[in-house]
């Protein structure tokens, strides 16, 4: 049987090559429908959504106990297994190709097994156990430090040694399309003696790649390289919303808390780390050289292309305003999940790990607009005339990635928000 990343396969059902669901790409969501409200497990191929819970009770899925696909989660899926996804993944690609007639010429299951995109709402798509934000990319960094510190003081001296991170809120990761209100807290501006309590006046994004972990690991152990890669599910995309003024007040000397605690949002389609093998590729070099528990012995950075775009309030049309790639990483997944589990700390099933700013070495290639106005100095101009040095009530961002193939991208859909006012 050919493997499910062959790209010469194709599928009965017909994919637009600009689609971010071939037949190569098989993601996992969760999606409900008008006349069956009851949320349940699917996977995305071009505009429909295969529901796995119908296939499952057709005896045409075994992946073990029965309902796997029944509930509102992917967790109990993944607490199965890399063995378990990937026979999974390779059945239902079976199931689908254009070559195999057991369900391409079952008219009565197709009818019940695929339900079209636009009749589908689509749910948060596993259960967040722990949420925690890296700042793994180097060109992030810098910006950010040469704004505060200046250039020769950019990078603190921990920063090209270990993945820094901080544990965020599981409780307000919401998915794609949730409105996002602005928050409240405690703002000191530089020239003012004594802080206020009122709503952030610089609201901000983060584009950030989200790690799905599948498999739990000890309290107690440590994870080797091949550990960390096997207990990696997939990948959402993720926008870590942020109060850069809120930050600059709070962050002193713990850390982000408050500012970032408030809205993370995530795509609603899984895209498996198998899916994305075929775009695997050496990251940044590293120097120094890491700790031997941090060192790589095969390429873990992969070849995503982003976008994203802004449409301002009351515009009719998206504008975009940062392109880059998350091969541009310098701590990979893998290090940022074998860094995290190094001191003993226990990783659960359906963890989820924020990789951090995704920014280029180029200007258009920043990843927040704190370093795209540069600090607010810089205001984007939009079409119609519009400026943004921050996001105002009413505007909507969207996010979007993709891996490029042979007449065939694997996708991760988008991630959108819109920003209402604060309470």
């Amino acid at each position: 049987m050919p493997h499910p990343n062959d790209p010469s396969l194709r599928s009965f059902i017909d994919v637009d090559p600009s689609s971010d669901f071939p037949i190569q790409n098989l993601p996992y969501g969760v999606f409900s429908t008008a006349a069956n409200p009851t949320p349940r497990v699917g996977v995305a191929i071009g505009s429909y959504v295969l529901d796995l819970w119908e296939l499952e009770q057709d005896s045409r899925l075994d992946v073990g106990p029965l309902g796997v696909f029944s509930g509102a989660s992917l967790n109990p899926f993944m607490a199965l297994g890399p063995t378990v996804w990937a026979k999974t993944r390779a059945r239902i690609s079976e199931l689908l190709r254009h070559d195999h007639p057991e369900l391409r010429d079952n008219e009565e299951l197709r009818k019940q097994a695929l339900v079209p995109m636009r009749d589908a709402k689509l749910h948060l798509p596993f259960a967040v156990s722990g949420y925690t934000d890296f700042y793994s990319s180097k060109e992030h960094a810098t910006n950010v430090g040469v704004m505060f510190r200046g250039k020769d003081n950019a990078l603190q001296p921990n920063w090209l040694h270990m993945p820094i991170a901080y544990n965020g809120r599981a409780s307000t990761v919401v998915v794609s399309g949730t409105k996002v209100k602005r928050p409240r807290g405690q703002l000191k501006p530089p020239n003012v003696e004594v802080p206020s309590f009122a709503p952030c006046k610089r609201l901000d994004f983060e584009l950030e790649m989200g790690v799905v972990i599948g498999q739990p690991s000890p309290m107690g152990g440590m994870l080797s390289e091949q550990q960390a890669e096997e207990m990696i599910f997939g990948f959402v995309l993720l926008n870590d919303w942020s109060a850069r003024d809120i930050q600059q007040w709070e962050y002193v000397p713990l850390g982000p808390f408050l500012a970032k605690a408030f809205a993370t949002s995530i795509s609603p389609w899984v895209v498996t780390r198998e899916a994305l093998e075929p775009f695997r590729l050496k990251g940044p070099e590293q120097e120094p050289v890491p700790l031997d528990y941090l060192k790589q012995t095969k390429p873990q950075n992969y070849d995503v292309e982003l976008d994203v775009s802004l449409r301002a309030a009351g515009a009719n049309a998206p504008a975009s305003i940062s392109r880059t790639n998350f091969k541009y990483m310098y701590w990979s997944s893998v290090q940022q999940l074998m860094h995290h589990a190094s001191s003993g700390c226990a990783m659960n099933v359906g963890d989820l790990l924020g990789s951090g700013t995704i920014s280029g070495p180029e200007k258009n290639q920043r990843g927040s607009l704190l370093e795209i106005s540069w600090n607010g100095t810089e205001p984007v101009e939009l079409p119609g005339g519009a400026r943004r040095s921050f996001l105002e009530d009413g505007d909507s961002l969207v996010m979007r990635g993709w891996c490029q193939g042979n007449g065939y991208r694997v996708g991760f859909g988008e991630v959108e928000g819109t920003v209402l006012p604060a309470e």
